[in-house]
């Protein structure tokens, strides 16, 4: 925290979704939830107290699923989150272990379920792992909305606000996000959360600045502040001096004007100014997402993840059903390619129906094609409607987290499986599809050249080669400055992979999120990458960089880059070189 002489209090806290707001704060809060007092509760009552308990929870669950059903059914990947939640209302862990507490304990509810939901606190917090940490957070959330309704606390509605205001909370759930009116909200900042918390998630898709993470941002902070977040550099300004004032309300105009003018040239090719087209693909979860990939002007579907579809069921679905939604994208994007990547759940994201033994450390454990390789007949039931959508467009498949040769070679000889299976029951489909796997693991990028002999194309999954190979959490704010696209250590990987593909005449995409920022851009380009896959509403920024590129320079520039030492040197250097056409840069002056 900075504090100036005329008073201006500057917080550093985490990016949570890009943009520049100012305006009054308004401080959201449950008053009374952590005023908990213990008393005993005698034999005869016990019973009535887990009852109170009992409906408190359907209380707060009825509750919860009036949010879910006032939102938009499209809201893809925000439901899946809100569901999740409604899930954990009755988990055993917080659910059943609050009822053992009262029973065994003769306390009050209000004290067995504090004491039950900071048990599991304190046990995850002492792993350090993304999923569970993740889930923390979550499990802290419910029980602050069971606990509002068992002491008779207000709720937040959020929904409620009626003026142009900036949220001000120590947190806030997916379900409280998701009830943000963008007419009155302009932007909001929490104490806790991470990057790629739920939250931040549902702040991206509302496409509203937040900063999250801050930790004194409600101690700080008081009812009517003036505040300016900052999104895009994780920013909170309270109480700003004139110039400060002046200063953002200029870059948050330019940055408004700025944000206009990608969407109006969205339609422009991406082609640098030596002639070199690109393509930019889009990477999507949700069939209803294609229409938004092609307003941005992607060309083709380079990354879609099929797990949302398995979460969105709640249940395995079948040959039929999946054929029927692949189809579905299919017949939107033909003739353009559509790339399937195979189930990829656990890890961070977990199946809720799923019965599977607890993991210590879920994210290197048994998920993605590890899973699919245990659990044999869901995932050539995948693979049966993959082979068969494929008679009806340009489709490509992709197998996530291979580690070693051997599972490229279990993965044909279950595809092989699934084809006799297609045969046998006169079935229609495409065997000869192209075939790719994701490089998202350092074993895999020692071994490239090897898996090149296997497969048809190579897809680079940044989002896990950076966590993977700098061994951090980008989820836990005390290392996530470790978490840098730009490492010399993950561009020399980047290289090799690229060197691989092309000695042994294989295509390559890069699917991950350093795809999507414009300041790696540049240094890909010269690397030799000319595939890119990213979230749809990165690709117009993308494109309007590459058309103000010169591949020429960019190549002679990546050889010096190559040479440097420290991320802060190959930051520098970058940011020199290209400073006249880096949007950010512009925007920060």
């Amino acid at each position: 925290m900075n504090i100036s002489k005329s008073g201006q209090i500057t917080i550093n806290g985490i990016s949570g979704s890009p943009g520049i707001c100012i305006g009054k704060a308004y401080i959201v809060d449950r008053e009374g939830v952590n005023l908990i007092k213990r008393y005993p509760v005698n034999d005869a009552l016990v019973p009535k107290e887990i009852d109170r308990f009992k409906q408190a929870v359907l209380k707060a669950k009825n509750d919860h699923a009036k949010v879910i059903d006032s939102l938009d059914k499209d809201l893809g990947e925000n439901l899946n989150i809100l569901e999740t939640h409604m899930v954990l209302f009755k988990d055993k862990m917080l659910y059943g272990k609050t009822i053992d507490t009262i029973s065994e304990e003769k306390v009050n509810a209000e004290w067995a379920l504090r004491k039950v939901s900071r048990e599991v606190k304190t046990m995850f917090q002492q792993i350090d792992d993304t999923y569970l940490q993740a889930r923390v957070n979550d499990i802290v959330q419910v029980s602050d909305k069971i606990m509002s309704y068992l002491v008779g606390a207000q709720d937040i509605k959020i929904s409620d606000i009626n003026k142009r205001v900036i949220i001000v909370a120590h947190d806030l759930s997916p379900a409280d996000a998701s009830q943000i009116q963008l007419e009155r909200i302009k932007g909001f900042v929490t104490d806790r959360g991470g990057k790629d918390s739920h939250t931040s998630i549902i702040a991206k898709s509302l496409r509203i600045p937040s900063v999250l993470g801050l930790g004194l941002a409600t101690a700080s902070v008081r009812n009517d502040d003036i505040l300016i977040v900052d999104g895009s550099s994780g920013t909170l300004i309270i109480n700003p001096e004139e110039d400060t004032l002046f200063k953002y309300e200029d870059r948050m105009a330019r940055f408004e004007e700025y944000r206009a003018g990608l969407e109006r040239e969205s339609h422009l090719p991406a082609i640098t100014k030596d002639g070199i087209h690109l393509n930019l693909m889009a990477n999507i979860e949700l069939v209803e997402e294609v229409v938004a990939a092609k307003d941005y002007g992607a060309t083709d579907i380079g990354l879609f993840r099929t797990e949302f579809l398995y979460l969105d069921l709640k249940r395995f679905p079948t040959e039929d059903e999946l054929l029927s939604k692949y189809k579905e994208l299919v017949e939107l994007m033909t003739p353009q390619s559509v790339t399937i990547r195979t189930l990829d759940i656990n890890g961070d994201k977990v199946n809720p129906y799923l019965k599977t033994h607890e993991e210590a450390n879920p994210s290197l454990g048994l998920r993605a094609v590890r899973f699919c390789l245990e659990n044999e007949d869901i995932f050539i039931t995948q693979l049966k409607a993959i082979l068969r959508v494929a008679a009806f467009g340009n489709i490509k498949l992709l197998i996530p987290m291979i580690s070693c040769i051997e599972e490229i070679i279990q993965v044909k000889q279950v595809m092989n499986k699934a084809i006799l299976e297609l045969e046998h029951e006169d079935k229609i489909f495409n065997k000869d599809i192209p075939l790719g796997v994701m490089i998202e693991v350092p074993s895999a990028v020692m071994v490239a050249e090897h898996l090149a002999d296997h497969v048809d194309f190579f897809s680079i999954g940044t989002n896990d080669l950076i966590q993977y190979s700098m061994a951090i959490d980008r989820q836990n704010r005390r290392v996530a400055h470790l978490y840098q696209a730009l490492n010399p250590a993950v561009l020399k990987m980047i290289k090799m992979t690229y060197d691989a593909a092309k000695k042994k005449g294989i295509d390559l995409v890069m699917c991950g999120e350093m795809a999507g920022d414009p300041m790696n851009i540049p240094v890909l380009v010269g690397m030799g990458l000319t595939d890119f896959s990213m979230n749809s509403a990165s690709i117009p920024e993308v494109k309007k960089l590459i058309r103000n590129l010169d591949t020429k320079k960019a190549k002679k520039i990546v050889k010096k880059i190559m040479t440097l030492s420290s991320v802060q040197e190959i930051s520098d250097f970058a940011l020199e070189e290209y400073k006249e056409i880096f949007p950010f840069d512009k925007l920060a002056e």
